[in-house]
């Protein structure tokens, strides 16, 4: 996907070079196919619908300038001009905040472990949807009770029974138990579509790839999601372009398909579930939902009101996969570039990423047999309630504008830009660096943590305590990252306080000319193996 070069030394092993995008489509490809994912499908359209339709698009568009685009800009700049991964590259922008980047791998690896769930029931449905007529659309299967309803388009009333869709889902698809206590056995259908994922993640990238207040809580959570801001994935994109690339004009356009897609979206998922309120005679609440939700019960539900219900059911389903296939892409790549750039002489040989790859693959899986059995469906709530939760995103990147717009320089940044690209930026994406940007997203931040309410699992179901504790370990373990690395750095370097600091804050001015390109920077690591 990426031209590479290789340094070759006497009686040593090739040291592969990190190479660059081969063209600049790759770039905006790579960072399209992350950003429009499932959650413009299935969480912009409820959050517009929960919020007041028209209403949210004030405090969206708000983020969208003030935060999203400023912080997207920021980071494909550091990653462009570092060309380094989510860790490695604070290192040379302030390595007191190289927490920020430890962070945002440990999210990513969070988000690797359960986005691919969601796919491998995607691929569950799939499979189902080559039957005639499709199981979710009768109440005559072995798993269905007395309770279940045929929903068509005639049928105008079942609220005192379940759809078929919702008895599919919880009782063929999940099994599930009655709490997270009631654990049960392996659901090895669904582990096969894991497995089969899994496969096809490996294989695929093996290479590389080169109320008012909570309106704008769940616009700021959206913006933070549907951009990839916060979690290093677009530093890691953006390392790969060549040092003269336009990511300025770049990041507008990347910006606004993704809004674009959004608002698209959000017009034919609810065309659809008005068309099902219309067609029972319910409110179009009772039919919204969000998340898994709607994937795989109201948009299932609707497709059985269809005509030609199989075919359209097999589009549907191979559009979630694809969507989620390559956020789940760039989501494994950004942890291996990052950890192939904290130790680039020991994973830059031959075999080594493969090797590497396989290792994470097996480790995240081993770590998903527990949601995959009749109780995982609390534990994968669990996981993204907690340790995928927006707050989180929002509070690196608090720390990220005020790394980089206070420490680093807003200034200092500005002027990269305009070396790198030609433009000069709008000066108000200082003003955003310095003030607006960090403030928002503190504000942001300190408000989910008031309006904090534990997890419910289908709007009744309460967690025991330890399962809450559990959920808040997992949020702390990527925020905590932050101040501890700091911590750590300060007490391990030498020189007096004042001196630390400096160095910590300000280190030896970067050179990314055109001209450094990869064969300097690998010339020091063979060097220093001799």
């Amino acid at each position: 996907m990426w031209s590479k070069k290789r340094v070759l030394k006497p009686n040593q092993d090739a040291l592969k070079e990190r190479g660059h995008w081969a063209s600049k489509m790759e770039f905006l490809l790579a960072v399209a196919g992350n950003i429009v994912g499932l959650g413009n499908v299935w969480r912009f359209p409820y959050l517009c619908y929960k919020n007041g339709g028209g209403a949210f698009l004030v405090p969206y568009l708000v983020f969208v300038v003030t935060c999203g685009i400023p912080l997207f800009l920021l980071e494909a700049t550091v990653g462009q001009y570092t060309q380094e991964g989510g860790v490695t590259c604070w290192r040379k922008i302030c390595p007191l905040a190289e927490g920020i980047g430890y962070a945002g791998q440990l999210i990513q690896l969070y988000s690797c472990m359960t986005y691919i769930i969601i796919l491998a029931w995607a691929l569950f449905y799939l499979v189902f949807s080559f039957n005639a007529p499709l199981p979710w659309s009768t109440c005559d299967n072995y798993w269905n009770t007395a309770d279940c309803v045929i929903v068509t388009r005639n049928h105008t009333n079942y609220t005192k029974g379940t759809s078929g869709a919702m008895e599919f889902w919880e009782r063929r698809v999940l099994s599930i138990s009655g709490g997270i206590e009631e654990i049960g056995s392996i659901r090895w259908e669904v582990l096969l579509c894991l497995v089969a994922m899994w496969i096809i993640c490996y294989f695929c990238i093996w290479k590389g790839v080169k109320s008012t207040g909570k309106v704008w809580m769940d616009a700021g959570s959206q913006i933070f999601f549907s951009y990839s801001i916060g979690g290093g994935t677009i530093i890691v994109l953006g390392s790969y372009n060549t040092h003269n690339n336009n990511c300025y004009r770049d990041c507008f356009w990347l910006c606004l398909l993704n809004s674009c897609t959004s608002v698209v979206a959000g017009f034919a998922v609810f065309s659809v579930l008005g068309f099902m309120a219309h067609k029972q005679g319910v409110p179009i609440a009772e039919v919204a939902e969000s998340g898994p939700g709607l994937a795989f019960i109201a948009y299932p539900q609707a497709i059985a009101m269809m005509p030609l219900p199989q075919v359209w059911s097999i589009c549907f389903f191979i559009m979630i996969i694809l969507l989620g296939l390559d956020t789940q892409f760039v989501g494994m790549e950004v942890v291996m570039t990052s950890v192939t750039d904290l130790f680039p002489a020991v994973m830059r040989r031959s075999g080594r990423r493969e090797a590497f790859l396989l290792l994470f693959c097996l480790t995240c899986f081993l770590s998903q047999l527990l949601m995959m059995t009749e109780g995982g469906m609390y534990i994968f709530q669990i996981f993204d309630y907690y340790a995928c939760n927006g707050a989180c995103l929002l509070f690196l990147c608090v720390f990220q504008s005020l790394s980089v717009g206070w420490i680093f320089g807003a200034e200092r940044l500005y002027g990269i830009i305009a070396d790198m690209t030609g433009d000069r930026p709008n000066s108000f994406f200082k003003i955003c660096w310095l003030y607006l940007t960090p403030l928002i997203s503190l504000g942001s931040f300190i408000y989910s943590l008031v309006e904090y309410k534990p997890l419910k699992f289908n709007r009744w179901y309460m967690y025991p305590t330890w399962a809450y504790v559990l959920g808040w370990m997992m949020a702390l373990s990527s925020i905590l990252l932050v101040p501890g690395c700091a911590l750590y750095k300060l007490s391990s370097a030498t020189g007096t306080f004042s001196q630390r600091l400096h160095r910590l804050c300000w280190p030896e001015p970067l050179d990314c000319s055109p001209n450094q390109t990869g064969d300097t920077a690998l010339q020091h690591i063979t060097e220093d193996l001799e």
